[in-house]
């Protein structure tokens, strides 16, 4: 295989690793916005509190790491229920803006939370996985923390997907999703499907948090990384899971390339902003995303 190519494979396989934790944190957006129709800008918070979880249950309880993430994901699952109970129910009925500020208040609390107890520095994320430990073939070196990520992360999205397809927890939250006045009339616990969305964000943020931070390091403003992934949910369309999966990847791969090829070209920080861009020219064609569904007023 021919250097440039190589070169192209390498960027092509990073962008992926990066895009699958665009999807994950992506799907927990969707899953919020379909079932409560509130955009949760805790999200990305909510994946920093997931690592920094993992971290102290290896460091401070002396966890194995798979037993830490286990732990991690109970707890914050735990936490995405309360968070529904005690902040998200008692503004169901309120407006919409309302809604989204208390999501916006959540994320500064928790940001501040973990800066306050574990301070602003970077901190090494104790991984079995290394961004060093790289792996070839066919003349293409890939770091094994990209591939457990991609691995991983199809795992998870793959269930998620078998899951609302075929079980009837997951086929309720779809019919919720889609009418809830209706789905009430048809047996269905509408409360429970909130907090079950709520969980699962969390899960999903949790699994993209520990695996991005052990592609990097922790720190306290892993939060605003999260809300990168708001470009992958525009891009795919808000109520769309498949559209969060398939916008994850792609602003992920499309990221990546542009600081691969453009970066040194056209000075550093491009790939930055070139998801927004990617969405400025999609909004301009596809105001509901690339797979969202054009919702049509009668008035």
């Amino acid at each position: 295989m021919n250097e440039e190519l190589s070169y192209f494979m390498q960027l092509l396989i990073g962008g992926l690793s990066v895009g699958s934790v665009y999807a994950l944190v992506a799907l927990g957006f969707v899953l919020i916005f379909k079932t409560t129709k509130t955009l949760n800008f805790a999200q990305g918070e909510l994946m920093m509190m997931g690592a920094y979880f993992c971290f102290t249950g290896v460091m401070y309880f002396k966890l194995p790491f798979v037993a830490a993430v286990g732990a991690a994901l109970l707890f914050m699952a735990a936490l995405g229920f309360v968070i529904n109970i005690v902040v998200i129910k008692p503004m169901i009925g309120k407006p919409t803006f309302s809604v989204v500020m208390v999501t916006i208040g959540l994320a500064t609390i928790f940001g501040h939370v973990v800066g306050l107890v574990y301070g602003h520095l970077e901190i090494k994320f104790p991984s079995p996985f290394s961004v060093n430990q790289v792996v070839s073939f066919a003349g293409i070196y890939v770091s094994t923390v990209n591939l457990w990520t991609i691995g991983v992360s199809i795992f998870f999205l793959a269930l998620f997907y078998i899951f609302f397809k075929y079980s009837t927890i997951g086929l309720g939250m779809k019919a919720t999703a889609n009418e809830q006045t209706a789905s009430m009339l048809l047996g269905v616990n509408i409360n429970r499907m909130f907090a079950l969305s709520w969980v699962i964000a969390a899960i999903t943020a949790t699994v993209a948090g520990v695996f991005l931070a052990s592609s990097s390091c922790l720190h306290a403003e892993m939060g605003m990384i999260g809300l990168r992934a708001l470009p992958a949910v525009i891009l795919g369309g808000m109520d769309s899971v498949a559209g969060a999966i398939i916008g994850g990847i792609t602003i992920g791969i499309l990221e990546n390339l542009a600081g691969g090829y453009l970066d040194e070209a056209l000075g550093g920080g491009l790939n930055q902003i070139t998801p927004y861009i990617i969405v400025i020219f999609v909004m301009m064609v596809r105001p509901y995303g690339l797979f969202g569904k054009k919702h049509i007023e009668r008035v």
